[in-house]
């Protein structure tokens, strides 16, 4: 099912499958959410849940001579979630521990997302309640939110770039493509003291781009010809991710991560993963990220 919110600015709709954004679009109609081209990516805005990337071999060990075993991004990305709430300019999906969540996840939990739209942002909020009565639930939450790149017919791929806040100097971990994974300790530079990031198709040859040391919380897809952007701020989550297909797909995903794909210096120990979070027994915590188009 598919509810709308709406204000002077903005019409946005949110499904039940998955829980996410279908359409972020200006009273104007400009579309700006990526609109799922099976050709390219049949997906736009999945949430990440209760990872972000992969695990190695899509297993981990967890908790108290626990297992987990998951997917790429985790267990939630179509399943179906409930309508906590709902008004004119808010929203809230939530999903709860079910047994087949907990074959993969072996807590009890729940993920509630709420869209709230304030002008011309979309804000994105992640609150993960432990519902077990004794246990300490590890996690992580992430956005992937597509873009229309182009945004406006007649513009290519490379009208575009991603100006960061601030100006940045650093370093990309290598992709261990084929296994999903991170080396870290094979790294190239990136940024040299600039803001901005011409894109281009040959940036994702080898799959995403994985920021872990950028100083910059706030991203915007933009271009020269035109006024049209997105914008991300991303204050509560310490990585970012820019990716498109290998088959050149027009969209470019802007995805602030609370964790990492495992990485080449860390054991399969889901506690002991790089920046891991924590909720106690009938305790929840909540991240983050703002939308805001132009």
């Amino acid at each position: 099912m598919e509810y709308t919110l709406e204000n002077d600015y903005l019409v946005v709709k949110v499904s039940t499958t998955g829980g996410v954004l279908t359409s972020i679009k200006s009273k104007d109609g400009l579309e700006y959410l990526w609109q799922a081209d099976p050709t390219y990516w049949a997906n736009q805005a999945p949430l990440l849940y209760p990872i972000c990337g992969s695990i190695r071999d899509n297993h981990a060990l967890i908790g108290d001579g626990k297992e987990t075993n998951m997917p790429r991004h985790g267990i939630v990305r179509g399943k179906e979630f409930n309508c906590e709430q709902q008004s004119l300019h808010s929203i809230t999906m939530a999903i709860e521990s079910n047994e087949e969540l907990k074959e993969q996840f072996p807590y009890d939990a729940k993920l509630a997302v709420t869209y709230t739209l304030e002008g011309h942002s979309v804000i994105q909020k992640f609150t993960v309640e432990n519902l077990e009565e004794e246990e300490v639930v590890p996690f992580f939450v992430g956005g992937h939110p597509a873009f229309n790149c182009p945004m406006v017919e007649g513009d290519v791929y490379t009208d575009y770039y991603v100006e960061f806040e601030k100006e940045e100097t650093c370093s990309v971990p290598e992709q261990l493509t084929e296994i999903g994974l991170l080396n870290v300790q094979n790294r190239t530079d990136f940024l040299k003291g600039t803001k901005r990031l011409p894109l281009s198709f040959d940036l994702f040859a080898k799959d995403a781009i994985t920021f872990d040391e950028l100083q910059s919380r706030s991203v915007k897809l933009a271009s020269d010809k035109h006024d049209h952007s997105v914008q991300i701020d991303f204050a509560d989550f310490p990585y970012l991710v820019l990716w498109t297909t290998a088959n050149q797909g027009p969209f470019l995903a802007i995805e602030p991560w609370l964790g990492l794909s495992t990485c080449s210096d860390e054991g399969d120990q889901f506690e002991e993963k790089r920046n891991v979070q924590f909720v106690a027994p009938g305790e929840s915590k909540s991240y983050t990220f703002t939308i805001t188009v132009s």
